[in-house]
């Protein structure tokens, strides 16, 4: 985190997995120790004290899969099911670990966001 903080435009951008989301709270504290803005794939991360996430909804996703469940379970072949990219992604900032890293997130990023932990 030493090295990846080592200059004025640098960041962290973490890819969501087993590993680092048992890991978040090191990343965390590492990321603040350093002043490093961090970006995340999934809000789970923000809520428990990363900046920013930008990605997926599971809970949009959990909902469309019922929906292929519930076809399948109709009768429906799971092969003659077309495939879905997701269609709804979240930005989620917060604004506590933007404040102690020394970063001011500009009013127009703020007004695009999901949500906006205070």
């Amino acid at each position: 985190m030493a090295a990846i903080s080592d200059g004025p435009k640098n960041a962290l951008s973490v890819v969501e997995e087993p590993l680092t989301f048992d890991n978040r709270a090191l990343i965390f504290a590492a990321a603040l120790k350093h002043h490093l803005p961090s970006i995340f794939g999934l809000k789970e991360y923000v809520d428990d004290g990363g900046l920013i996430s930008y990605g997926i909804s599971l809970p949009d996703l959990y909902r469309r899969a019922a929906g292929y469940v519930d076809k399948i379970l109709k009768g429906a072949k799971p092969a003659d099911l077309p495939v879905e990219q997701p269609t709804k992604f979240e930005m989620v900032i917060n604004l506590k670990t933007a404040k102690q890293i020394g970063l001011t997130v500009p009013p127009n990023v703020l007004a695009r966001a999901d949500r906006v932990i205070r």
